[in-house]
C-alpha cells in the first residue's frame, strides 16, 4: 500500500472511481456468474478501506480551527457515503460468493436494464487487439467502460489509458445496450444473444418482483450518480430529486418483499429467493447513499471546496449543458441522438422550465433551453457541448472550462 495517494484530493477521486468500479463488478459478476469476479470485489474492499482510513485521518490533522471543522464535516460525510457504496457492492458480490441463489429470469431481464455488463474476448487481427485504450475511446465510440481485463489468470482493475489490450484478452464492460452491437464488430466477436426468461404467458408474483428489482437498479444507480452531480453543482433541485428517488427505493422494497414471500408459497424452489431479497437490500443501500450526499446539499451546509475539485476529476465527469437553439439536438429525441454510445454520456436528469425530469427515456424530445446533467468519460465531454450546440473552451487565466455558441456555418 505504499503507492497510495496522499493528497486527499486524489484519494478522494480515487474512491469514487473504486467504489463505482466495485458496483460495477459486482453486477457483473452477478450477470455472468462469475465467482472469481465476485472475489475480486472483496479484494477491493481492502484497497478502499485503506483509503478510507487515510482520508479521515487527514480530515482529522486538517482540521485546526472551528471554521476548518465544518468544511471537513463535509469530506467525512460524503467519505462515509462512498464507503457505504462500496459496501453496498460487497453485499451484492456476496450473492455469487455465499451462492445465495438468483432466479435466472432476474439475469435475463437485467440484459435491459439502462446499463448493462458485457463480456467480450478480443480476437487475434480485431480493430481491439495490441492497440492501446487511449486511442480507441471505446467508451465515446460504443457507449461502454472497461471495468476489467481477464488476461489468462490476472485481474486487471485499475484500466489505464496507455493499457494495451492483447489477443485473448478478456474485457468486462458496463454501459448502454446500444453498443454491444458495435463492441463486438470491433472485437471481432461472433453475434450474441442476450438470455431470454421462459415464457408462458403468467404473470406470476415472482415475475413482478423481478421486474421491480431491476428498476430498483435503476433508479438507485440514477439516484447515486444525481447525488455527485448535486455536489459538484451544488444544486438543490438535484438533491430534491435525490431524496425523491430514495423515497420510492423504500417503497419498491416493501413491494417486492411482499411479492417474495407471496412466490415462496407457490410451487417453486425458494432458495432463489434469498438472493432477490438480498439484492434488494443493496439496492436500497446505494439509495441512501446518495441520499446521505446530498443531506449537505439540503442543509445548505458548508461544502469544503474540495470535494467539487476531487469529484469532478474522477474517470467520469458530472457536466451540465444546456441545449442550444437550432443546434442538432433542438427537437431531437435521445433515442434518436444516442449520447450514451457517441459521445458515451449517460443522461440522468434534463431541467426544464425549473423542474427536473430524471433517468429521462429515449422517446424524450430535447428543447431549447433544456439542460441537461450527465456523466461521462471527460474526453466526451467536447463532442457532448458541440452535440448540444457549444463549444468548449478553457479559460486561460483560471482554468475554468466555459460554453461558448458555435458560429453558425458561413452560407457558400
Amino acid at each position: 500500500m505504499d503507492d497510495r495517494p496522499r493528497n486527499l484530493r486524489a484519494m478522494l477521486a480515487e474512491v469514487k472511481d473504486l467504489s463505482e468500479l466495485m458496483v460495477d463488478l459486482a453486477y457483473a459478476a452477478l450477470y455472468f456468474g462469475d465467482p472469481d469476479m465476485a472475489e475480486e470485489v472483496g479484494e477491493l474492499e481492502e484497497r478502499m478501506d485503506a483509503l478510507v482510513h487515510d482520508m479521515r485521518s487527514v480530515c482529522v490533522m486538517a482540521a485546526r480551527h472551528p471554521r476548518e471543522a465544518d468544511a471537513m464535516a463535509s469530506v467525512l460525510q460524503v467519505i462515509s457515503a462512498i464507503e457505504r457504496i462500496a459496501n453496498a457492492a460487497v453485499d451484492i458480490a456476496r450473492i455469487v460468493t455465499h451462492r445465495l441463489g438468483i432466479p435466472r429470469e432476474l439475469v435475463a431481464d437485467l440484459s435491459n436494464a439502462e446499463e448493462v455488463s458485457h463480456r467480450v474476448r478480443v480476437r487475434d487481427g480485431s480493430h481491439l487487439a495490441r492497440r492501446p485504450l487511449a486511442d480507441l475511446e471505446l467508451p465515446v465510440q460504443t457507449g461502454m467502460r472497461i471495468v476489467a481485463i481477464r488476461r489468462d489468470r490476472e485481474w486487471i482493475t485499475d484500466v489505464e489509458g496507455e493499457e494495451i489490450l492483447m489477443p485473448g484478452d478478456v474485457l468486462f464492460l458496463r454501459g448502454s445496450p446500444a453498443g454491444i452491437v458495435r463492441l463486438r464488430e470491433l472485437a471481432a466477436a461472433p453475434h450474441w444473444e442476450p438470455p431470454t426468461p421462459p415464457e408462458d404467458g403468467t404473470l406470476t408474483d415472482l415475475d413482478r418482483a423481478i421486474d421491480v428489482l431491476v428498476e430498483m437498479k435503476n433508479i438507485s444507480e440514477a439516484a447515486v450518480g444525481l447525488a455527485y452531480s448535486a455536489l459538484v453543482l451544488r444544486d438543490l433541485g438535484l438533491a430534491a430529486e435525490v431524496r425523491h428517488l430514495e423515497d420510492r427505493l423504500d417503497e419498491m422494497k416493501d413491494r417486492l418483499e411482499l411479492w417474495v414471500l407471496r412466490a415462496a408459497s407457490d410451487d417453486i424452489d425458494p432458495s432463489p429467493l434469498r438472493g432477490l431479497l438480498h439484492l434488494s437490500q443493496a439496492a436500497e443501500d446505494l439509495g441512501d447513499s446518495a441520499q446521505q450526499m446530498v443531506w449537505l446539499i439540503e442543509k445548505h451546509e458548508e461544502l469544503h471546496p474540495i470535494l467539487g475539485i476531487a469529484l469532478g476529476e474522477s474517470d467520469e465527469v458530472a457536466v451540465r449543458v444546456p441545449v442550444a437553439a437550432g443546434c442538432p439536438a433542438d427537437g431531437a429525441t435521445l433515442m434518436e441522438l444516442q449520447l450514451d454510445v457517441d459521445p458515451g454520456f449517460h443522461v440522468l436528469a434534463v431541467r426544464r422550465g425549473g423542474r427536473y425530469l430524471y433517468r429521462p427515456r429515449g422517446h424524450v424530445e430535447l428543447r431549447a433551453g433544456d439542460e441537461l446533467i450527465a456523466s461521462g468519460p471527460d474526453e466526451g465531454h467536447p463532442l457532448l457541448a458541440a452535440r448540444l450546440g457549444w463549444r468548449l473552451e478553457e479559460d486561460e487565466d483560471t482554468g475554468q472550462e466555459r460554453l461558448e455558441p458555435l458560429q453558425p456555418a458561413t452560407p457558400v
